[in-house]
């Protein structure tokens, strides 16, 4: 009788903090990687110990960034080969079946997949995040992350190979944390802002919302996706406007007398 297929000389990185929801199903869907790595930045919840049960290597670090922090997971993989996984990305098992079949003889290859964003239980088509690829899957030594604060995406000198199949992403519980989440990410954005030297001016913001929201809802066609796709457009003028604002010199405080 023949087993279960040889594992691949991969190591899927997760990098989490209270991700109990979904870590299990994210991590039994790269189980085709022969090392499962887990870096927690100190959850409170049962992360690490679903991590274990699974079979997942778990490392601590405190939370560098997005970025820096996923770039730590790399760096702490046994295997050069990476599949780099958010803790609510679930590999669909069309992409489980062609990861199995991607040849890793070449360093220099790497591969994106489609991601599908869901607000709860509700599948985000259109807009935005209607035609969204990732590359995901990648050697160290000839691709890595961004070290960037928020927003980090993969860095390839190759144009990544499309495969087969979705990476699920579970990311919003429902429409107020769309919304909720471009808040929280502000101040990292506008710290990236600051060291860049850039200086937002208030006249531009109300400009800035109008036309992100309008490129996202009109011209990506969000409007087919009802309230979900309103709320995601107005997610994108929250991210186009508030960094901005929060890097705006008023000068001095004015006291006025009354």
């Amino acid at each position: 009788m023949s087993g279960p297929p040889p594992r691949l000389p991969v190591s899927a990185v997760v990098v989490t903090r209270n991700a109990a929801r979904h870590l299990a199903s994210v991590l039994a869907a790269a189980d085709m990687c022969d090392e499962l790595l887990v870096l927690d930045s100190g959850s409170s919840d049962d992360t690490p110990a679903i991590a274990r049960a699974a079979g997942a290597r778990v490392e601590l670090q405190p939370f560098l960034g997005f970025g820096p922090q996923k770039c730590r997971g790399v760096e702490l993989a046994t295997h050069d080969w990476i599949l780099s996984l958010d803790a609510d990305e679930v590999l669909d098992d069309e992409a489980r079946m062609a990861i199995r079949g991607v040849d890793l003889s070449d360093p220099g290859s790497c591969w994106s997949l489609r991601r599908r964003t869901f607000i709860g239980p509700r599948e985000v088509r259109h807009g935005p995040w209607g035609n969204d690829r990732v590359l995901r899957l990648f050697n160290r030594t000839t691709a890595g992350f961004k070290p960037l604060p928020v927003h980090e995406e993969v860095q390839s000198a190759r144009r990544p190979a499309p495969l087969p199949g979705s990476i699920l992403h579970y990311s919003y519980a429902d429409r107020a944390d769309v919304v909720a989440r471009a808040i929280e990410y502000a101040p990292l954005k506008a710290g990236m802002l600051r060291r860049a030297g850039r200086r937002g001016t208030a006249w531009t913001l109300p400009l800035r919302a109008a036309l992100a929201f309008a490129h996202a809802y009109l011209l990506r066609g969000g409007f087919r996706d009802g309230a979900d796709g309103f709320v995601v457009a107005l997610a994108r003028a929250v991210e186009s406007t508030l960094p901005r604002a929060m890097v705006i010199d008023d000068g001095p405080p004015r006291i006025t007398r009354s």
